[in-house]
Order: C-alpha cells, then structure tokens, then sequence
C-alpha cells in the first residue's frame, strides 16, 4: 500500500499538524490501496503562508523564466508518465491503457498548451494614451476531481504558473496519489520553493478552509454543483474570484437522416470511455421519431457487447466505479427508471456477469425516456446512456436546452442543419460530427455547469487581473 501520507509546503515534504488518516480503496477489488493524511486547518494555514512570501518573488518573473521553469516541468512530467498512470488505475479503477494514454497524456497536453499561450499571451496594451496590464492574480487554491486526475490539475496547474500566481493544490482524497508523483515532478523540476503546495484533505475540510482564507485570491474548483455552490458561499466572505467547472447532464442530437451505424457508437463511446465518468458524458441520446427503433437495436447492440474488466490490465473493456457511494447512488438511479417506466434495453441492476466484487456497473441503456424522468434529469456519473424520441428539430433543441446544466453537446448529421441548430444550444461547447476538445480551445459551460474558461490563452487569462494605467509614462 502506498503511503502519502506528507503534504508538499514550500518545497519541503512535511508531516500534518494535526491531521486525519484516509485509506483509499482501490474500486476493483475493495481493498485499501493508499494511506494519506487529511490536512488540517494548520496545514492549510501553513501552504498559504509559503504561497503568499514566494508570490512576491514569482509574480516578477518574466515569461521566458517560467516558459522555461514549464518546459523542465514537462520533461519530469513525461518522465513520470508510467507512475501516474498506474496510480490513477488503481485508485479509480480506469483501464491502464486509458490511463496512459487519455488520462496520464492529457496532463502533458495542458502543459504543453500553457507553454505555447503563454508564447503568444499580451500583458500590455495600448489604448489611446492608456495603457492596459495584466498581471498575476495572486495566490490561488486549486480543489480538482477524482474522474481525470491530472487532466484537471494540469489544466489548472500550468496556467497558474504561465501566469505568475503561487499556489495550493488540493486533490481529490479518492485519487491522492496521482497528486503526490504530481508534486515530485514539480520538486525535481526545481519549482521554487512555496511556489506550488500540494495538501491532501476532503473537500468539507482542506477544501472549505482554502475557500474562506483571506490568504487566498482565488479559487478554481472542478467538481459537482452541489460543492460548487459551497465553495462559492465560503469564498464570498472574503470576495475572493471563484472559477468553476461544474456538472453536466449533456445531450447528443442524432439528426434525422444522420447514418446511425456511425453516430450510435461514436456517441456511446463518449460516455463509455472513462465508465460515464465524465462531465461532458452525452449521456442523453435524443433520436427522431423516424429512426428511433434502429437507433436503439444499434445503441443496445453496442452497450451489450461492452465488457468490464481488471483496470490493470491491458485491453478495450471498462472498469468500475471510483467507489462504493458512486456504484449505490447508480444502482438507485437504475431502479428508480425502471419504476418510472423506462424500457430496459440492455444492461440493468447489480454487478456485470462475473464480477463478484468490486464497483463494476453493467453498461445500461433505457430507451423509451421522457424528458421529466429522474434518469434523463440527474447527472449519473456512469455507464448509463437513456435515449428520448423527438418529432421535430425545434423539440430536440428545446429537450437538449432543458436542463440546469449547460457544460456541453453533441450534434450528429448533415453539417448544414447542424450549424443552423448550434447557435441554439445553451452549452460552452459543441462536438459535430466527431469533434474533440483541443487543449487550445475554451472549456467551461453555461448555466449550472460553472463560470470561467480553461484551457490555453481561456485559462491563461483567468488567473489574471486587470490593471488600467491612466495617463503618460513616456
């Protein structure tokens, strides 16, 4: 079992003061897997003590020093790719191949992405006999999920950085140790020293106590709404800025005449990917009238023919659910459609066939949805796909639209009716005909799926404050 059970503060690992022991259970086989320490007030109060001196150092560094500081941070990063693959496997329960790759890779992808914003990122402009600057905000706590690890805390890692802010890391206490060979990266990179703190904690705890800090100038959190919102009354105490990446319950338009035996399964494996723990699952299939039978037989086809397996071994199947109160809270949401009258077309309660233990769920679909059923309302976070029949263009987007959350969709189908249909869409982003995020573009939502943007130049800028600079300097 590994034990990180030390906090990084100011370039130094440290032990609690006066922290609580957390296992982690590895979902696959139930058993502990990870020992960590869930920091305290002190510890906290420690990190921001050591972001707050270095800020004063690190905010006047030039771009060419932390281009360079984020280019020796990438060679460590690339170095470690192996570890943080295979310890967000086994405390998530994501297949190693994914994890490798899709996982462990998008870490790089943001890094790298920081690198070339900050290439092209203006700190000044003029306007008339004015001038605008941007500078680093200041000291920032960064609170990130469990279902892409170090996709979230690179994402909010590396601009903070490019930017010139200091900061404090909070991880998710259900994938601690991804973090930690996170914050040995930094170590053997040479960040300097309180420039970047890693304090493992829980969310109620580390998290609630980096959001009221008056040290801390802002919070960027990536979680459920629920937490979103608390974070967001702890921070206003203080006025600090708040940027969230919240949920999503997204919907995928298969347009009427669109070639279902390409859009079904490229729509599944959205969801499938990571066992439909991903904000941006389409998870809402919304199908016309006219196709709506075959699109099913396909959709259920795909889902049944999908395995589960050992997330540490190599292979195109699915692995659990990161943990028991996860697998509970999907099994109820199975049940509580199948009382409502969805029509079970594949997959169903309890573990798949086979699986004995762990927090395996089989890949379900429910066809037959309504658009007021709790399934087709509530962000299920797993492998479960509900399909809606729609009449007419107009319902599908007034269906789509009708939700808290605005994160995300996905259109499938003849281009041009998709770019008419877009435009109409209350989401922050769009995938067409296949489209994937790149780490350039902007990724943020509308509505109850958060404020702000990540990625490249979009979260570059939001770990900056405006300055105006009235009158004549030359």
């Amino acid at each position: 079992m590994r034990d990180y059970s030390r906090h990084y503060i100011n370039g130094m690992w440290v032990e609690s003061e006066g922290g609580t022991r957390h296992l982690v259970i590895n979902p696959a086989t139930e058993q502990p897997c990870t020992e960590i320490m869930l920091g305290s007030q002190a510890d906290v109060d420690k990190a921001v003590a050591a972001a707050r001196t270095a800020f004063e150092s690190y905010a006047r560094t030039s771009p060419a020093e932390r281009i360079a500081l984020l280019q020796r941070i990438v060679a460590e990063y690339e170095r470690r790719i192996p570890d943080i693959a295979e310890a967000i496997s086994t405390e998530m329960g994501c297949p190693i191949a994914v994890a490798r790759t899709s996982q462990a890779g998008s870490g790089l992808g943001h890094l790298k992405a920081a690198i070339t914003a900050l290439e092209g990122f203006s700190f000044e402009e003029q306007v008339g006999a004015n001038r605008v600057v941007r500078e680093p905000i200041g000291v920032v706590a960064l609170i990130t999920p469990w279902n892409w690890p170090l996709n979230q805390i690179a994402a909010k890692v590396a601009p903070a950085i490019a930017a010139g802010c200091t900061m404090i890391l909070k991880p998710s206490e259900e994938t601690p140790a991804s973090a930690a060979v996170f914050a040995e990266v930094m170590d053997a990179a040479g960040v300097p020293p309180g420039v970047f703190n890693l304090v493992q904690g829980s969310g109620p705890g580390v998290g609630e106590a980096l959001s009221k800090h008056k040290g801390v100038d802002m919070v960027s959190f990536t979680g459920s709404t629920r937490a979103g919102i608390l974070v967001a009354r702890n921070a206003a105490e203080t006025v600090k800025r708040v940027h969230q990446e919240l949920g999503g319950k997204s919907p995928n338009i298969i347009l009427e005449g669109a070639d279902l035996d390409k859009a079904i399964p490229a729509g599944l494996n959205r969801v499938l990917i990571n066992s439909g723990q991903s904000c941006v699952a389409p998870a809402r299939m919304l199908v016309h009238a006219s196709q709506y039978a075959d699109a099913a037989k396909i959709a259920a086809a795909k889902m049944e023919s999908t395995r589960t397996g050992d997330p540490a071994e190599d292979g195109r199947h699915i692995g659990p659910v990161v943990n028991k109160a996860q697998y509970d809270k999907i099994q109820g949401l199975i049940r509580t459609a199948i009382e409502e009258g969805a029509t079970l077309a594949a997959g169903g309660p309890g573990r798949p066939e086979g699986q004995d233990k762990g927090y395996y769920i089989r890949p379900t679909l429910f066809t037959d949805v309504t658009p007021d059923m709790t399934i087709a309302r509530e962000e299920i976070f797993g492998p479960v796909v509900t399909m809606i029949r729609y009449a007419d263009e107009d319902e599908a987007v007034r269906i789509a639209n009708d939700t808290d959350y605005g994160l995300s969709a996905v259109i499938s189908g003849d281009p041009a009716r998709a770019k008419a249909i877009f435009p109409r869409l209350r989401a922050g982003m769009i995938y067409v005909n296949g489209g994937t995020s790149g780490y350039d573009m902007p990724f943020g939502g509308y509505k109850q799926s958060g404020n702000g943007r990540e990625y490249g130049k979009f979260g570059l800028a939001e770990f900056m404050e405006v300055k105006a600079v009235l009158g004549d300097l030359d």
